[in-house]
C-alpha cells in the first residue's frame, strides 16, 4: 500500500515512531519482548512498528519498571493486539497510516470478517498509533463514516453463547457416571454454574483460594477479565438444596483426586491419572459440549461461557434481582446483564400467555 501523506509528513511521523520504538534490547536482558512480557507483537530488527513489533521505549529501564510495564496489559490483550496488527501488516498496512488506507482496509475486510472482529482490529490499530505518538487516522470523519456504513449494512448483532439453564444442567449431570473424570466434570460444571464464572476464572481457581464456611464455601477470585489490577473479590457458593450440591461435588473431586494444593481442575488422562497442570479454558468448552452430547443434547452454540450465561438467565427466571446476580458474576452494570436477563424474562408474565 502507498501512503497519501506528504513525503515530509511521512518522514516526520516515521522519525517519531523510530524515536519511540527503538530500544536497547540489553535493557531487557537481551530477550525480545514477546506476548509473554509486553504489548503489541513481535519485535522487528528495524525501527518502527511495521510487521508490528512490540512497542518499546527509548531508554534503558530499571528492572522494576520494566516488570510493571510488562504487566500493564493482560496476556490475552497482548495476544489480541499482536494478532490484529499482524493481520493489518500482512494486508499491507503500516504504522503510521492514513485514513484512506484504513478505510480501504475496513471495506475489504467487510467481505469476510464479522463486524465485531473489524471493530476490534480498528481499536488495535488506533492504540498502535497512540503508542508511537503518531496522528491517529482512526478518529477521522472518513474512517468513522466507513465503519458506520459497514455497521448499518452488515448489522451489529453478535452471536452469543447459548445459556445452559438449570434444568438442562441437571439433565447433563444425571447422564454422567462415577469415574474420576465424571467426578471432576461434575464439580467443574456445578462450580462454574453456581459461581457464574468465566471459563478463565474457573480454571484459575487453586485449592488455596477456597475457604470453607458454615453456609458453604467462599472462593477468593484473585483476578478476572474486569479486574486486571488484581483487587480480587469473593464469591459465595452455598450448600445446595438438591442432590446436585456444588460444594459436595467439589469436596468429592478433591478427595478422589488427592488434591491438597495448587490447581483444582486438572487434566485426567484415559488411565484415570490426575496430572499437575490445570485445565485450559478451551478444555472447559470442549468438555461441556461432550457432556451435553452424551446427555442427548445438540451442543451447537454452547461453549464454556454457557455456564455463566446459564446462571444469569436461570437466576433472572427465578426472580433474582440484577444487583444480586451482578454480585455473583462481577458484572459492572445491569447493561452488561440485559442480554441474558431479557432472554430469561421473555416468558415471565408474558402478555401472549394471558391471551392464548
Amino acid at each position: 500500500m502507498t501512503s497519501d501523506m506528504p513525503l515530509e509528513d511521512n518522514e516526520l511521523a516515521a522519525g517519531r515512531a523510530r524515536q519511540l520504538v527503538a530500544i536497547n534490547r540489553k535493557s531487557w536482558g537481551g530477550a525480545p519482548l514477546t506476548r509473554d512480557n509486553f504489548p503489541i507483537s513481535r519485535p522487528t530488527p528495524t525501527a518502527g512498528v511495521s510487521q508490528f513489533g512490540e512497542i518499546y521505549c527509548t531508554e534503558i529501564l530499571p528492572d522494576a519498571v520494566a516488570g510493571y510495564v510488562r504487566d500493564s496489559l493482560s496476556e490475552n490483550t497482548r495476544r489480541a493486539y499482536r494478532s490484529d496488527l499482524d493481520h493489518f501488516a500482512r494486508w499491507g498496512g503500516s504504522i503510521p497510516s492514513t485514513d484512506r488506507e484504513i478505510a480501504t482496509y475496513l471495506a475489504e475486510q467487510a467481505r469476510t470478517l464479522k463486524v465485531a472482529t473489524i471493530v476490534r482490529r480498528l481499536s488495535s490499530i488506533s492504540k498502535a498509533h497512540d503508542a508511537v505518538a503518531a496522528v491517529n487516522p482512526t478518529r477521522t470523519t472518513l474512517v468513522r463514516a466507513t465503519l458506520r456504513g459497514l455497521k448499518r449494512s452488515r448489522g451489529t448483532a453478535q452471536r452469543q453463547a447459548r445459556p445452559l439453564l438449570k434444568e438442562e444442567l441437571f439433565d447433563v449431570l444425571e447422564a454422567m457416571g462415577d469415574g474420576l473424570k465424571d467426578v471432576r466434570d461434575r464439580a467443574l460444571l456445578l462450580i462454574g454454574f453456581a459461581g457464574g464464572f468465566r471459563r478463565s476464572e474457573l480454571v484459575a481457581i487453586d485449592v488455596e483460594d477456597v475457604e470453607t464456611v458454615r453456609q458453604g464455601i467462599i472462593i477468593h477470585l484473585r483476578r478476572s477479565k474486569t479486574d486486571q489490577v488484581s483487587a480480587g473479590r469473593q464469591i459465595g457458593i452455598p450448600l445446595g438444596r438438591s442432590r446436585w450440591c456444588p460444594v459436595t461435588a467439589l469436596e468429592e473431586w478433591l478427595s478422589r483426586a488427592g488434591i491438597t494444593d495448587g490447581p483444582i481442575f486438572r487434566r485426567v488422562d484415559r488411565h484415570s491419572r490426575v496430572h499437575n497442570e490445570r485445565l485450559s479454558g478451551e478444555a472447559v468448552s470442549l468438555g461441556l459440549k461432550s457432556r451435553m452430547e452424551a446427555a442427548g443434547f445438540e451442543a451447537d452454540g454452547f461453549s464454556g461461557h454457557s455456564l455463566r450465561a446459564g446462571f444469569v438467565t436461570s437466576a433472572a427466571q427465578a426472580g433474582v434481582s440484577t444487583w444480586k446476580i451482578r454480585q455473583q458474576t462481577g458484572h459492572r452494570s445491569d447493561a452488561m446483564l440485559n442480554r441474558y436477563v431479557r432472554i430469561g424474562e421473555l416468558f415471565l408474565d408474558n402478555g401472549a400467555g394471558a391471551l392464548l
